[in-house]
C-alpha cells in the first residue's frame, strides 16, 4: 500500500508527485501511455509558474531550455500593447518552452526525489472506503493507497468513475495543430501570413527551430465525431488552402492533433479520498496559454495540504481548502478565456468591444490588472480582512540570509520576522523562523508575515497570540 496514487504523468501529476515526496509521502504515478507524447500543446510558462519553479530550485533547468519574452504585446486576446511599467515579480517575463521539454524536466525532477512512475498502466476502476482507495488497472491488478488524485486530462477516467459533474459549454469549434515541414521559403510564409492577417480569417504558421519545421494552427472543418482520432496531413492541407489560399507544401508531419473550444469546470475537486487536478478538473480554449500553468499551480496548492493530511498534522478543513481556493481560480480563468475568445471573433459586435478594450488598456492600471490575472500573480485567496498582502503570494525578496525563494525550497511554512520578537515554538517542525531586516522587506512595511508552504501570505501582524492562532489554523496543533 502506498500513500498516494497519482493518475497521469503530465505536468500536473508529476509536479504533484514531487511535491508529495518533498514531505516524505510514498507516491506512485500511473500513466496509460507507454511513451511520453510528442504533441506540444503548450509553448510557454507564465510568471507564477516560473516563480513556483524558483521556489523549488528548478528554474535554472527550465531557463537553459527556454527563451524569455517580455510580458506585453499581444498577450491578452492578441491586443498589442507594451508591457506594464513594472510587475510585482522578480521574473517579469514569459518563458517560451515546449511542453515536451517541460514534461521531461518535471519527470526527471520527480524521479530524482524518489517518485515511482509506471507506464503502460491504465486505471479502469476505483473504489474507496474509510481507510483508502483501491485502483483497478487494465491488466486486472489492483493497487491500494490512502488517497488517489486524478491528473488524467480533460477526458479524465477518474472524474467519470467518481460521477463528478463537468458542466460548461461543449466544443463548438475545433482547430488542427501540428508540427511539420514546409515546402516554400520562409519569406513566402511571412508574406502570406501578413496578407491573411489583414482579413477576418486566421491561422498560424511559425518556425519551431528545426530545419524547415513549422508549427501549424488552422481551423478545422467542423467538430470530429471521435476527437481521440488524430487528423491527417491531408486535412491540414485542405484547411490551409481554405484559409491561406495555399498549403505551403507542408509535408513530413512530426505530429498532428486537434483542440476545441470546450469550456468546463468540475463541480467538486474532492470526493472522499479521491481528488482532481489540472485538466481533469477544468478545460478551456488555449487562448492566453493558461492550461498547463493552471495545472502546475493546482499541484502546488494541493501537494502540501495532502501531505499534511497523510502525515497527521493537517488542521480540520485544510484539505477541503484545496477545492475552495482552486475552484474559484479556475472559474476566473475560464471566464477570462471565454472573454478572450469572444474578443478574437470576426463579427462586428466583438470587434467593437475589442476596440473599446484596446482603448481602456492604454490606462496602466487596466493593463496591469488584466496581465496579472493572466500570468497568475493577481490571485488573492480569501483569508478574511487584513493587510493588502493577506491571501496573496509573496514575491521573491532579497534578504540578508539570501533570496526568499531559496529559503522556501524545503516546502515548509516560513515566518518572516524582521524584529525577531516572535516565536514558532510548537510548530518548529513545520515552520521555519527567519529573522531578517533586508531592505526589500522593509519597503513592504510588514511587521511580520507568515507564509504557507506554497508562498501565500497567511498572516501579517506583530502579536504573538494572533500568530499562534494562525499557526494552528494552517499548520495544526502545536507539538508537545
Amino acid at each position: 500500500m502506498v500513500d498516494v496514487i497519482v493518475a497521469g504523468a503530465g505536468p500536473t501529476g508529476l509536479m504533484l508527485a514531487a511535491e508529495l515526496r518533498l514531505h516524505g509521502v510514498r507516491v506512485v504515478v500511473l500513466e496509460r501511455d507507454a511513451e511520453p507524447t510528442p504533441v506540444v500543446r503548450s509553448l510557454g510558462m507564465h510568471v507564477r509558474s516560473i516563480e513556483v519553479m524558483d521556489q523549488r530550485g528548478l528554474l535554472e533547468r527550465f531557463l537553459e531550455h527556454g527563451k524569455r519574452y517580455p510580458v506585453g504585446g499581444g498577450f491578452f486576446a492578441a491586443i498589442e500593447k507594451p508591457a506594464p511599467d513594472r510587475l510585482d515579480t522578480a521574473h517579469p517575463y514569459v518563458l517560451g518552452i515546449p511542453q515536451t521539454i517541460t514534461d521531461r524536466l518535471l519527470y526527471e525532477h520527480a524521479v530524482d526525489v524518489g517518485v515511482e512512475v509506471r507506464r503502460s498502466c491504465e486505471l479502469v476502476g476505483l473504489s474507496q472506503d474509510e481507510d483508502g482507495v483501491t485502483a483497478e488497472l487494465a491488466d486486472g491488478t489492483r493497487l491500494r493507497s490512502r488517497f488517489l488524485v486524478g491528473c488524467d486530462g480533460g477526458r479524465s477516467t477518474v472524474r467519470k468513475l467518481l460521477g463528478v459533474g463537468f458542466p460548461g459549454e461543449p466544443t463548438r469549434q475545433e482547430a488542427l495543430l501540428g508540427e511539420m515541414k514546409v515546402g516554400v521559403p520562409q519569406e513566402t510564409v511571412a508574406e502570406v501570413v501578413a496578407e491573411v492577417r489583414k482579413t477576418e480569417k486566421w491561422f498560424g504558421l511559425g518556425p519551431m527551430g528545426g530545419e524547415g519545421v513549422y508549427r501549424v494552427v488552422v481551423p478545422a472543418d467542423g467538430v470530429a465525431e471521435d476527437r481521440s482520432v488524430p487528423p491527417t496531413l491531408d486535412e491540414v492541407k485542405r484547411q490551409l488552402r481554405a484559409y491561406a489560399g495555399t498549403d505551403f507544401g507542408v509535408h513530413s508531419a512530426h505530429w498532428i492533433s486537434r483542440f476545441g473550444d470546450g469550456t468546463r469546470l468540475a463541480e467538486r475537486y474532492r470526493t472522499g479520498r479521491v481528488l482532481l487536478a489540472g485538466d481533469a478538473a477544468h478545460i478551456h480554449p488555449p487562448v492566453g496559454g493558461q492550461g498547463l500553468n493552471l495545472g502546475i499551480q493546482d499541484a502546488f496548492n494541493l501537494g502540501w495540504k495532502l501531505a499534511a493530511e497523510i502525515n497527521g498534522w493537517a488542521p480540520e478543513g485544510l484539505l477541503d481548502s484545496y477545492h475552495t481556493e482552486r475552484h474559484e481560480v479556475a472559474a476566473d480563468v475560464l471566464d477570462g478565456t471565454r472573454a478572450q475568445t469572444l474578443l478574437m471573433a470576426a463579427e462586428p459586435g466583438p470587434r467593437s468591444v475589442r476596440r473599446l478594450l484596446s482603448e481602456l488598456m492604454d490606462f496602466e492600471d487596466v493593463k496591469r490588472h488584466l496581465i496579472e490575472k493572466l500570468v497568475g500573480i493577481g490571485i488573492r485567496y480569501d483569508f478574511g480582512e487584513g493587510h493588502d498582502l493577506l491571501g496573496r503570494r509573496m514575491r521573491d525578496l532579497t534578504l540578508k540570509q539570501g533570496r526568499l525563494y531559496e529559503l522556501t525550497r524545503t516546502g515548509r511554512g516560513l515566518l518572516l520576522d524582521p524584529a525577531g520578537r516572535l516565536s514558532v515554538t510548537g510548530w518548529a517542525d513545520r515552520v521555519d523562523h527567519v529573522v531578517d531586516t533586508g531592505e526589500e522587506l522593509a519597503e513592504l512595511d510588514v511587521p511580520a508575515a507568515l507564509l504557507r508552504p506554497d508562498g501565500y501570505v497567511a498572516w501579517v501582524g506583530e502579536d504573538q497570540g494572533e500568530l499562534r492562532g494562525q499557526l494552528a489554523r494552517w499548520f495544526g496543533a502545536a507539538a508537545g
